[in-house]
């Protein structure tokens, strides 16, 4: 990185005058020189001073640049990517911190630390997150994802073909409709005392399902991945209910059905358990975005600049999780595969020049 030396200008600007000064201070000293010819002290050349050389900048701030390491395994991989992308390219000291959703917002807006949260759910702390813009020491600087929509309906890839165009779940009641088998196509859904379970039950109903699927609702978050993978192994054709990020979608190879329009007003009937005319809905979209302390800006403008670029695409974020599913894998291990191999996803991020 190129720094202008300010100092260096004035230093040649002397040196170009430098022969007048020195011939103006020597007649003068002449003319000064006391009448019984006792010499006075030697004036310096301007020249012959020596200048103190100024430090440039700290290409992070002054301040500690720490990133917060929130406690689930999406975010605690940003977090390293972003520590090595940053020591690597634009010599900082950057060093993640433990985090946690709240707690991390709440001392961002008091005390500008740690400087940067790559993973922020602000919709799950909405009151905490909007006290926290209030005290304008935090932005909300870009997405950590490139999809916002982060629940849906899925498909195994095999069962892709099978719809003929995008699949989508208004073309499920045609496609199911034709299944000669008699039992009915397996439907996976979320444990029933998770919202989603409720939620899909009325989908379920909306897009006129009912006869053609079999609702199974695991007791846990392990009995429903284990599930999914024993369909998949025996190439059974079943559609799950997932969220993102996460390793499964990524390891097991599946599709997303497109859910249409998210219409805020039937998902209010399709959350309650008893709705009476469901109506189909996408799922709501999440905010999830990269928080940066304002100082940043201030002190370090090409870090802010970097962040402001740094939004993964969500199917990359699963890739990585289902690489930390890996026998041995450690998030470090991981977040410097990614650095060291995906600079071609990454180096936009850098802008023209770090």
């Amino acid at each position: 990185m190129l720094f202008r030396h300010p100092v260096i200008a004035g230093l040649l600007l002397v040196l170009l005058a430098g022969p007048a000064i020195a011939q103006i201070t020597v007649l003068d000293s002449a003319q000064d020189q006391p009448q019984g010819g006792e010499a006075a002290a030697p004036i310096v050349p301007a020249e012959d001073a020596v200048a103190t050389p100024v430090a440039p900048p700290p290409p992070c701030g002054t301040q500690p640049m720490s990133i917060a390491r929130m406690t689930w395994p999406s975010a605690a991989l940003l977090a390293d990517i972003h520590a090595r992308i940053l020591n690597a390219e634009f010599g900082c000291d950057a060093k993640v911190v433990p985090g946690d959703l709240a707690a991390t917002a709440s001392s961002m807006g008091s005390t500008g630390q740690p400087a940067v949260a790559p993973e922020m759910w602000v919709t799950r702390i909405a009151d905490v997150w909007n006290g926290t813009i209030e005290t304008q020491m935090v932005r909300s600087v870009a997405p950590s994802f490139a999809e916002a929509t982060m629940e849906g309906w899925f498909i195994p890839a095999y069962m892709e073909g099978a719809f003929g165009g995008a699949p989508s779940a208004a073309g499920l009641q045609a496609l199911l409709s034709t299944q000669t088998s008699e039992t009915p196509v397996r439907f996976i859904s979320c444990p029933a005392d998770w919202a989603c379970s409720v939620i899909n039950r009325n989908l379920i109903a909306a897009y006129g399902l009912g006869d053609l699927v079999e609702l199974v609702e695991p007791a846990n978050r392990f009995e429903m991945d284990a599930l999914i993978a024993e369909a998949v192994s025996r190439r059974e054709n079943f559609i799950l209910y997932y969220w993102q990020p996460n390793a499964v979608l990524a390891q097991l190879d599946f599709r997303a059905l497109d859910m249409g329009a998210y219409d805020e007003e039937a998902m209010k009937c399709l959350a309650r358990l008893s709705c009476a005319t469901p109506v189909p809905s996408a799922f709501p979209a999440e905010t999830v975005v990269i928080a940066l302390a304002e100082w940043v800006f201030a002190e370090a403008p090409s870090i802010a600049s970097y962040f402001q670029r740094a939004t993964l695409p969500i199917a990359e974020m699963n890739t990585l999780l289902g690489q930390l599913n890996e026998p041995g894998a450690t998030v470090e291990a991981v977040a410097e595969r990614f650095v060291s191999t995906r600079q071609d996803l990454w180096g936009s991020w850098l802008g023209a020049t770090p």
